[in-house]
């Protein structure tokens, strides 16, 4: 069987000035090194060295700890000796997650500068070390990117779910027995078609200009750059990148000026003498370090979920490799590890149980079965934890009275709802029994469905809140229909305030979000073409047409916050500048709000939610927090989820990536290129999420 816990992780190759980091003297096996209370007799050794600037860094206190849901534990302390080197030895507890901080000392590269108390360096291992580590600011940067919803100063704590990520995740910047670059962030993917790398070496640059001293002013002139909105200056170089990576779209310009101010370019020369290449050209909008991944059959990727372990699992449209259409879906379903590796086999996915081409609705229940439904099949099936189908070879279609599935959730009751976007109808399996399975929605004096009491048309997503009350969305208008679980008899509709609704996402408090992608709505001049498409009989190519306007009109979309009874909020709906056809929306621990835009280059929005104490000073709800044209970066095409894993990390699928070879006959050349490649991962940019969400997200 398909073994989805293989490792295909390849070490990586270093960086200019890291070579010295893979030499280890006899010195650095009887370096003084203190065995604190509590450490295991049989302990294992860590050899290691810290570096600033690639060069040695003398007398740093070095200090090994375990983090875990409570406070860390200290479990050894040492010294580097003179060429930065040193040992440790001690044993975490099994299920802590070991880091080393290295505090003062003085660099090599600076020899008569003395000690530098501001220098703060630190490496996230996981929960078993490396035989040989490197402590530099490569290991600093990725570390604080990938744990920033777990650090406060040296101290890391949180849920054990979202530590276990963070720590995997830190591979994937940096190789931690050389202290240069890892395998992913050097990837096709990643090296060349982002900025990631730059942002990341740009990032390390200017922590090595305070830590190496190049001015005087060095360290208070990081200091200053990177305060973030509190006022609170930060204190050391590790305060300094958390706060940066906290508040990575505050002010980043003041941050990028001391490249220049650090390392200008020297007189007769075109490069600077930066530690780290590449560095960036200009500022960046913020200083993101999002990784783009591919395989596991994922093309033209759609919602994403998250199992117990962490695990992403998304519908595929598309087959990998095929010329595949708007007009014919037939993709499977695909598993990404909570490190980015494709757990799913790599061109076809998972595949069975009914499954053909799924749309928006992907949902995981207690026992981390996924439900998953078919647009093109016309079904709804049921894989195992492992990507076993668990739905009969024909899906579910209970005698084929299913259309183009889209939404489907699991509720904390674990009953099962699905909408029907064809038929415009709701499917509910109480307690995820398909042999129990109903119907609501549906006309019965002899209409169409969208004539029925819900009002649907198009249904598209599905919530429940906390009063048991099931929301939908509806693309073709601009409302939402509301019943009890308990009784859908009892039917209300609702403006939205927008057009085209897709996604939904319910806040702690009870309100409800909504995006809509056609925001105030289409434009006389394709209202008119539709019309004309009718009258000749032409409908299938609405949806260009459609799609069209969209492209054509930046800013297009928004998304509506609805209060528990319904009404608007106050200023809803929102679109800062940086929302252009709204599809998803997420609600992190904070209750802070995520848009996925389905646009070309995608781009996410983060704005301000309910609890408006979670937010930057003086921000209400509503507000932007992401820059003026949402996060950018990390290959993203155009989007459709956007989801919140329990480290705190910001998943988006990468839905289509060149519409034009989406219709009819493209040219050969790009006839492949109609589905998204892959997923955008942006690193500890959210407040931590439960998983499985089943209801309305929880924090920890």
């Amino acid at each position: 069987m398909f073994n989805r816990r293989s490792k295909n992780m390849q070490p990586a190759p270093k960086v200019r000035y890291i070579g010295a980091a893979a030499r280890w003297s006899f010195a650095a096996l009887v370096a003084f090194s203190i065995i604190l209370p509590g450490a295991a007799c049989a302990a294992d050794i860590i050899e290691g060295q810290v570096l600033g600037a690639g060069t040695p860094i003398v007398k740093s206190t070095v200090t090994l700890w375990s983090a875990s849901a409570d406070a860390p534990k200290q479990l050894a302390q040492t010294q580097t000796g003179e060429d930065g080197r040193f040992t440790l030895s001690a044993e975490g507890p099994p299920d802590g997650i070991l880091y080393i901080v290295a505090r003062g000392g003085e660099p090599t590269t600076n020899k008569g500068g003395g000690d530098n108390p501001t220098i703060a360096l630190i490496s996230v291992l996981g929960t078993k070390s490396p035989p040989k580590v490197v402590v530099n600011e490569f290991t600093t940067v990725a570390s604080v990117w990938t744990n920033a919803q777990f650090l406060d100063g040296t101290t890391i704590k949180g849920n054990l779910l979202g530590l276990r990520i963070a720590a995997g995740n830190v591979p994937n910047f940096v190789d931690l027995e050389s202290g240069g670059y890892g395998t992913m962030i050097q990837d096709p993917l990643n090296s060349t078609q982002t900025p990631t790398m730059a942002n990341f070496a740009t990032l390390a640059n200017i922590l090595a200009g305070c830590v190496t001293r190049v001015k005087d002013d060095a360290c208070s002139s990081l200091f200053t750059a990177a305060t973030p909105p509190s006022g609170i200056a930060p204190t050391d170089t590790l305060t300094a990148a958390e706060s940066v990576a906290l508040n990575s779209a505050y002010k980043p310009d003041r941050l990028f000026a001391l490249l220049n101010v650090f390392y200008p370019v020297p007189e007769g020369k075109q490069l600077r003498a930066t530690p780290f290449l590449p560095y960036l050209s200009f500022a960046p909008s913020a200083w993101v370090l999002p990784l783009h991944f591919t395989g596991g059959g994922y093309t033209g990727g759609a919602k994403v979920m998250f199992d117990s372990e962490g695990d992403a699992w998304s519908g595929a449209n598309f087959i990998v490799g095929s010329q595949g259409k708007d007009a014919l879906w037939d993709g499977n379903l695909s598993e990404f590890a909570s490190d980015g590796r494709p757990l799913s086999p790599m061109t076809t996915g998972f595949a069975g149980g009914g499954l053909q081409g799924p749309g928006f609705g992907t949902a995981i229940d207690a026992k981390d079965r996924v439900w998953i439904n078919s647009t093109t099949g016309k079904t709804i099936s049921l894989f195992d934890h492992n990507g076993k189908p668990l739905s009969p070879p024909e899906g579910y279609n209970f005698g084929g009275k299913l259309g183009y599935m889209q939404g489907i959730i699991v509720t904390p009751s674990g009953d099962v709802w699905a909408v029907d976007f064809g038929k415009d109808d709701v499917v509910y399996m109480p307690e995820g029994d398909p042999a129990k399975a109903k119907f609501y929605c549906e006309s019965t004096n002899g209409k169409p469905n969208k004539d029925s009491p819900c009002k649907l048309s198009g249904p598209f997503h599905l919530v429940i809140d906390q009063q048991d009350r099931i929301w939908i969305s509806n693309a073709i208008g601009d409302t939402v229909t509301r019943f009890p679980a308990g009784d859908p008899t009892k039917v209300e509709v609702f403006k939205t305030g927008g057009h085209s609704g897709k996604g939904m996402a319910v806040d702690s408090k009870g309100n409800v979000w909504i995006t809509n992608t056609l925001g105030a709505g289409m434009t006389l001049e394709t209202k008119l073409k539709l019309l004309d498409l009718k009258l000749r009989g032409r409908m299938a190519d609405a949806d260009q047409i459609v799609l069209h306007n969209l492209i054509a009109k930046p800013g297009l979309g928004s998304v509506s916050m609805l209060r528990p009874d319904g009404s608007p909020a106050p200023g809803s709906p929102f679109n800062p500048g940086s929302i252009w056809g709204a599809w998803a929306v997420s609600i992190d621990g904070n209750d802070q709000v995520w848009v996925s835009n389905f646009a070309p280059g995608g781009g996410i929005t983060e704005l301000c939610g309910v609890r408006t104490e979670t937010c930057p000073p003086g921000m209400k709800t509503g507000d932007p927090i992401s820059p003026r044209g949402g996060y950018k970066g990390g290959g993203m095409q155009l989007l459709v989820d956007v989801s919140i894993d329990p480290a705190g990390n910001v998943w988006a699928s990468d839905n289509w990536q060149d519409p034009g070879s989406c219709y009819g006959q493209p040219d050969e050349g790009v006839s492949t290129r109609c589905g998204g490649q892959g997923m955008t991962v942006f690193y500890g940019m959210a407040k931590p999420v439960r998983s499985p969400q089943i209801g309305p997200a929880r924090g920890f």
